[in-house]
């Protein structure tokens, strides 16, 4: 009796504990991670890893020296040798090390490994990244960040860079015009990608830019932010007179450029420029970033004369996105569907949109159109993104490189209030002023509405 008393005693703490275990992991994977999981996979590490190294087949024969002083010094077993591994970095998603390669060896041999490194270790996944020649790192990830994503808290936005979403390795996913200038977005309705473009929107509102927008939706994406928009056109006949104008702003900057390069002889060489990030700060027109949302109604006609529009609407969106870099514009095309049936002048401005974002869509062909030129693999894992997980995306460029990704919840309401709080950084561009959205005066707290009930009594 005394012994099951016992028993009981242990027993209860333990399985308390357990069970809290158990609930941290499921509930709280941060926090389960740091307590439990981070020492339980860094002793894994230390204990196996030549093991592992070695049925990984990552190991290579030691040289003739190493031999001789084994067998100098030892009567143990000469062992083929893993790759030489640097200190353990914990983090709070996961651990980080450094394997300096051995002679022969390259990186794609360790990616290839990298499943069944995840299971020998014990983590959620591993990825592979080349710091320099014969050096990669390996990025171990606890658990699934893309579950419940939280943004690392240490973030520098800085011009025209917005971190909008989480790799599934842990780092931000920053969208960075400056790099990929122009990007194709895609996602059917509940997918993700109206919040996806709110993290961009909501970003870029607290910098030194001009936003333009289309919106063929009559504004229902765009206009709760119009405090902070330069331009914004809401139906398909305000876009035909938004798109030339955005046409001969590019153009007098091209006008500036070549203006700075009638250049003196004594000019020194860092003056000399092709684009307005040469230009001198005083100079330099504001960077412009167009939203086009749901591209497809720009493409959809009904008439011959909805034709005409339509091939000049989509020929100056090709002619922007082919020459806008250099005079500091730049495209955001997003809809639910991107495919060569429609129309002429589809393939030819998908060329040109670099990067690409493509969230759960309702049929192959669009995310083929998006990610087919990036890679197969990239293809079945947009296809495989699941309605439940809204937000979750398979971000590429057309480099190849491809990686999924999720934004954060950003609710409409606090986009809207970071685009009232910046709507005096809103640049002075004349061409634009007659497509400045009205905005609506909010009216004050602290007024009585005159409708209100209790009315007063009149005689």
């Amino acid at each position: 009796m005394t012994d099951l008393t016992t028993l009981l005693e242990v027993g209860g703490p333990v399985a308390a504990l357990g069970g809290g275990a158990a609930y941290a992991r499921a509930k709280q994977p941060g926090i389960y991670w740091s307590t439990v999981g981070l020492p339980i996979s860094t002793l894994r590490l230390l204990s196996s890893y030549g093991s592992v190294m070695e049925a990984c087949g990552l190991t290579v024969a030691p040289s003739r020296l190493r031999v001789l002083a084994v067998k100098a010094t030892t009567r143990r077993e000469v062992r083929p040798v893993p790759p030489r591994r640097g200190i353990i970095r914990p983090t709070t998603t996961g651990l980080r090390v450094r394997l300096r390669l051995a002679p022969g060896q390259e990186p794609a041999d360790v990616a290839a490994s990298a499943e069944r490194l995840r299971h020998a270790w014990g983590v959620h996944a591993v990825y592979v990244s080349t710091v320099k020649p014969g050096v990669v790192e390996l990025r171990l990830v606890g658990f699934d960040v893309l579950r419940k994503v939280r943004m690392p808290r240490k973030l520098r936005p800085d011009l025209l860079r917005v971190p909008v979403a989480l790799r599934e390795d842990a780092t931000p996913f920053i969208r960075d015009y400056r790099t990929v200038p122009h990007q194709l977005t895609l996602g059917a309705t509940l997918s993700g990608k109206s919040m996806y473009l709110r993290h961009l929107v909501a970003g870029l509102a607290r910098q030194p830019v001009a936003l333009v927008g289309i919106d063929c939706k009559r504004g229902v994406e765009l206009a709760p932010f119009a405090p902070r928009l330069s331009a914004l056109a809401t139906d398909p006949d305000q876009a035909a007179e938004l798109l030339p104008v955005l046409i001969q702003e590019m153009e007098d900057r091209y006008d500036l450029i070549k203006a700075r390069q009638g250049i003196a002889p004594n000019t020194p060489d860092e003056e000399i420029t092709s684009d307005i990030w040469g230009l001198p700060e005083r100079e330099r027109p504001v960077a412009v970033v167009l939203f086009v949302d749901e591209v497809a109604e720009l493409f959809l006609v009904a008439t011959r004369k909805d034709e005409e529009r339509r091939d000049e609407m989509v020929t100056q969106l090709i002619r922007l996105a082919q020459l806008g870099r250099a005079a500091g514009i730049y495209l955001e095309v997003c809809g639910q569907r991107f495919g060569a049936e429609l129309g002429k002048g589809a393939t030819m401005l998908r060329a040109q949109l670099t990067g690409r974002v493509c969230h759960r869509v309702n049929d192959e062909a669009s995310a083929k159109m998006a990610l087919g030129a990036i890679a197969p693999e990239a293809v079945s894992a947009a296809c495989a993104i699941a309605p439940e997980q809204p937000g979750l995306a398979v971000a590429g460029d057309t480099s190849g490189g491809w990686s999924r990704i999720r934004t954060p919840y950003l609710s409409l309401g606090d986009a809207a209030a970071t685009c009232r709080d910046s709507a005096h950084l809103v640049p002075d561009l004349p061409l634009l002023k007659p497509f400045r959205p009205d905005v609506p005066v909010r009216p004050s707290a602290e007024t009585p509405d005159p409708l209100a009930w209790p009315r007063p009594v009149t005689d």
